[in-house]
């Protein structure tokens, strides 16, 4: 009886629902009469002259209209559509291009299906036609979804028009400038406006973005990026190099081969400004174009590297690609296996003649199947690969388990910037790994656990699915903690673990029960409570302890 005063949203009575009203708004960023406050201004007239009252906003500010993909509003709405949570009858839109301006003009008019079906009925309050079913209210509709469908083909073609115009003109369209480059803002006049920080946008249409030198520190390190080439070539040299220096790439990440790569082949350097190398129109697949219809403005651009060790770095790329069919791919690879006595992706990287490691994986899938094909079998078992996707649904869902544990404990929760990798409160990170068995080195040895990296783990803490022998099952779970300076992978035995006062839990309840109190507002990391006897083995549980108090 103590629920019967409850009033479930969902079950209202049908004469109530009818009276009530949700609006859906939805604004890009193309025209101001689609504003968010115009299109709310129109929704409260038409709710206020049919005596309908609004309950629920769905918004959506700033997406596109060209995919459902970001749109939390519209999600949000479908959602509550669909699982019988909307407590409301009628659902209000400013016209039938809010839904979307999708180039499947069908997708639009099956949400609005799904909200009838579920006996919401969808006004259109900007519309001339009432949206009530009959022949003249379904073609019309139809003809207004192919138009708002053609406004986006149309708008897209005479954006890539200006900006193709732009580029030859010496001026950068769009994307980021590169390391060691700004991006200069300047008006008609060619007097510069500043520079411009990422994310930040032109909005004076006379006003154009240039490219320039930046800062003298990154363009002596480019210098000599270019001149190291020459003298080792070899990118993965180079990066290893920077990174041990500390430095970073333009996007503030640690750098890689491929991005000494494409620095390397930026003709930016040089002073020349290249466009349309790849096109992505109405938010499709990228498309990488043919060179014929790539735009060259040369000279526009103040040059940072002299064209003549430009030219001899590119033409140590172009010799050093080879292009080989598969059988004589194998044929090499072979030859290379014969001598070295082994084969790993480093040693193909490193020997002429060969294609990279990369390449040798898009033609033969990986490189078990490689190996297969040479019939080489390698020291290292590769049997972890067939359990990989496995053991990665089950990190999913101790990242979903922990996620609602912690958020009912009022933890506040946001991405941490890695994948299965979670930030609590704005600080403390929660990385969720799988901790994979590797044997002994020798019989007489003890096996061990490793944790891959992912560049580094964050600050915080790690739990772990640790696997039982050959990685065919769950044998336990660990918690330990991380200071973000481990930039490889962590190993530990058991006896390590027991010796580092790595907790161990039995259970992923007793994992997340653990997590809970380490992590929320009630339990500060630094005011940790141990870890219950009932989890933790007889011989750990004072070290268990010290550690839990230190962290």
């Amino acid at each position: 009886m103590s629920n019967a005063l409850i009033i479930h949203r969902a079950h209202l009575p049908k004469a109530l629902l009818n009276e009530r009203a949700a609006q859906y708004v939805r604004m890009s960023t193309d025209r101001q009469q689609y504003s968010i406050q115009n299109q709310a201004a129109v929704i409260a007239a038409y709710a206020h002259a049919h005596n309908l009252t609004l309950v629920r906003t769905y918004k959506d500010e700033g997406e596109s209209g060209l995919l459902i993909k970001n749109r939390i509003g519209l999600l949000q709405l479908l959602e509550d559509v669909e699982s019988n949570q909307a407590d409301f009858g009628q659902l209000l839109v400013y016209d039938v291009s809010r839904w979307g301006r999708f180039q499947d003009v069908d997708e639009s008019a099956h949400y609005e299906f799904l909200c009838r079906r579920a006996g919401i009925k969808v006004s259109y309050c900007a519309e001339q036609f009432e949206n009530d079913g009959s022949m003249l209210a379904s073609i019309v509709k139809n003809i207004k979804r192919v138009m708002a469908a053609e406004y986006s083909r149309e708008l897209s073609a005479k954006v890539y028009a200006g900006q193709c115009r732009f580029a030859r003109l010496g001026y950068k369209p769009c994307g980021r400038a590169g390391y060691a480059l700004v991006r200069e803002l300047v008006d008609e006049k060619m007097q510069t406006r500043g520079v411009m920080k990422r994310g930040d946008r032109k909005y004076i249409l006379t006003d154009h973005i240039r490219i320039r030198p930046g800062d003298p520190k990154e363009v002596a390190v480019l210098k000599w990026i270019f001149d190291r080439f020459l003298k080792v070539r070899s990118e993965t040299v180079i990066a290893w190099e920077l990174n041990q220096k500390g430095l970073v790439s333009s996007t503030g990440r640690p750098w890689t081969r491929a991005a000494v790569g494409i620095a390397l082949r930026n003709e930016n350097y040089i002073g020349n400004l290249i466009f349309n190398r790849k096109s992505r129109k109405l938010r499709q697949a990228t498309v990488r174009n043919p060179p014929e219809q790539w735009i060259r403005c040369e000279g526009c651009i103040e040059p940072i590297i002299d064209q003549d060790v430009f030219f001899s770095v590119r033409k140590i790329i172009e010799e050093r690609r080879v292009d080989l069919s598969e059988e004589e791919m194998l044929v090499r690879l072979r030859r290379t296996l014969l001598k070295e006595g082994r084969l790993t992706p480093a040693i193909i990287d490193r020997t002429p003649g060969l294609p990279c490691s990369a390449t040798c994986q898009t033609h033969f899938g990986n490189f078990r199947n490689l190996y297969r094909l040479l019939g080489y079998t390698p020291k290292r078992n590769y049997e972890y690969l067939d359990s990989r996707a496995v053991w990665s649904k089950c990190r999913g869902k101790l990242v979903q388990q922990a996620t609602t544990a912690i958020r009912a404990a009022g933890g506040r929760l946001g991405p941490g910037g890695w994948s299965d990798c979670l930030r609590v409160d704005g600080k403390t990170c929660l990385s969720v790994r799988v901790a994979r068995w590797t044997p002994g080195a020798r019989p007489t040895h003890a096996p061990h656990w490793s944790i891959q990296r992912e560049l580094c783990l964050p600050h915080g803490w790690i739990a772990a699915i640790r696997l039982s022998e050959r990685n065919m099952m769950v044998l336990d779970y660990v918690l330990l903690p991380t200071d973000g300076k481990v930039k490889r992978t962590i190993r530990f035995s058991e006896a390590s673990r027991v010796r580092r006062g790595i907790m161990r839990f039995k259970t992923a309840n007793g994992l997340v029960h653990a997590i809970v109190r380490r992590l929320t507002k009630a339990y500060p990391a630094s005011q940790a409570t141990p870890t219950p006897r009932s989890n933790r083995p007889k011989a750990t549980r004072s070290k268990t302890r010290n550690v839990a108090a230190r962290h």
